[in-house]
C-alpha cells in the first residue's frame, strides 16, 4: 500500500494511524477524537491498551454492560477458539478479553455465563492452549464443549436466508437469553477474513454446506439468525496477517493492540477490515470480503460507517 492508498483508507476509517515497525511487529497509536454530541454510540474504536482495559473502556463508552445484560439473565460467550493454539499465534479471540468480558455480565448480575465454541482442532487442546477455557471458569463462568452433536438438537430456519436456510445451533445459544460474539480480527485462506460475522460458523454443527453452497453467501446467510448478539466485541490485540486462519508462527502476527465494539454487525466488520489493511502491508479489499456486503444487502447493518456516531479512543 503506498502512502496516498494509506492516507485514503485512514480518511475513509476516520481514523488517524502512527506506525512504527519494531523486530517485525506493527505498534498502532491512535489520536482521540469524540462522538458527536450526546447521540448514542454506534461504534467503540479503543487503541493502545490491554484486552481487558480497552473492553472496560469500550464497553462504559456503549452504555455499561448493564444496557445488555439485565440482572437474572443467562448470557453466552462466544469466542473464536478454532485452533489449538497459544494466544501469541493470534488464532484464537485472546483470554484476557473474554474473561473480562465473563465478568462485566456477573457484575451486571448475569445468573449464568456459557462460553463455547465448535472448534476445527480437537476440542480440548482447542479449549486449553488457547488458555479461554482457564481464564473463563476463573472469572466465573461455564465452558461447554461445541464439537458433540447433542447440544445441536433443534434446526433453526433462516427464512432471510439465500443459500443457507436452515442451521443446527448449538443450544448454549438457544437456551440463553443474550449472547456476546467475541470473534478475533484475522486473515482467512477461504473467506478472506475472519472476523464478526464469521464467527458465527462456530455456533452451526454442520458447515461443509457453507463451503458447498456459497461460503460468503452462507456466512451472510447464519448472520440472518432472528437471536441476534447483542454486542460483537473484535479483538484486535493481535493480528493473523497472513497463513489465516491457524497461521504458522509468531512472523505471521502484527501486536495492534485495537478493539472494536458494536451491536452493528456489518459496520464492526467493516471497520475492522479498514484497520487490518492500515496496520500492515498484507491489503485485502474490502470488497474480496464479500460476506460484509451480502450482510448490508440482506439488511444485517451498514458498511457506510461515516454515517455512524463513532468513538475513537487511544489509551
Amino acid at each position: 500500500m503506498d502512502r496516498r492508498d494509506f492516507l485514503k483508507t485512514l480518511a475513509v476509517t476516520g481514523v488517524a494511524f502512527s506506525l512504527k515497525m519494531s523486530d517485525g511487529m506493527g505498534l498502532l497509536a491512535q489520536t482521540t477524537k469524540s462522538a458527536a454530541g450526546n447521540q448514542a454510540v454506534d461504534l467503540v474504536a479503543v487503541m493502545g491498551g490491554e484486552p481487558d482495559i480497552m473492553f472496560r473502556r469500550a464497553i462504559a463508552e456503549m452504555g455499561g454492560m448493564g444496557k445488555f445484560v439485565k440482572s437474572g439473565q443467562k448470557v453466552c460467550i462466544k469466542p473464536n477458539i478454532g485452533w489449538d493454539k497459544t494466544p501469541e499465534l493470534a488464532a484464537n479471540t485472546n483470554p484476557k478479553l473474554v474473561a473480562e468480558i465473563v465478568k462485566q455480565c456477573l457484575a451486571a448480575g448475569a445468573k449464568e455465563v456459557v462460553v463455547f465454541d465448535h472448534t476445527c482442532d480437537e476440542w480440548t487442546k482447542c479449549y486449553k492452549n488457547s488458555g479461554i477455557e482457564a481464564a473463563a471458569k476463573k472469572a466465573g463462568a461455564k465452558v461447554l464443549p461445541g464439537n458433540d452433536e447433542a447440544y445441536y438438537k433443534k434446526e433453526i430456519s433462516l427464512p432471510k436466508g439465500k443459500s443457507l436456510k436452515s442451521a443446527k445451533i448449538h443450544s448454549a445459544i438457544l437456551d440463553s437469553d443474550v449472547w456476546i460474539n467475541v470473534p478475533i480480527l484475522k486473515h482467512h485462506g477461504g473467506a478472506n477474513m475472519s472476523i464478526a460475522m464469521k464467527n458465527h460458523m462456530g455456533i452451526v454443527w454442520n458447515r461443509r454446506v457453507f463451503h458447498v453452497k456459497n461460503l460468503q453467501q452462507c456466512i451472510a446467510d447464519i448472520c440472518t439468525l432472528d437471536k441476534k448478539a447483542v454486542l460483537n466485541v473484535v479483538d484486535g490485540y493481535r493480528l493473523l496477517t497472513n497463513n489465516g486462519p491457524q497461521g504458522k508462527s509468531e512472523g505471521d502476527v502484527v501486536l495492534a493492540k485495537a478493539l472494536f465494539i458494536s451491536q452493528d454487525i456489518v459496520a464492526v466488520d467493516t471497520a475492522a477490515v479498514k484497520f487490518f489493511n492500515s496496520s500492515q502491508k498484507h491489503n485485502i479489499p474490502l470488497d474480496h470480503v464479500g460476506h460484509i456486503s451480502l450482510g448490508q444487502e440482506q439488511k444485517l447493518g451498514t458498511m457506510n460507517i461515516d454515517k455512524l456516531n463513532v468513538k475513537r479512543i487511544k489509551l
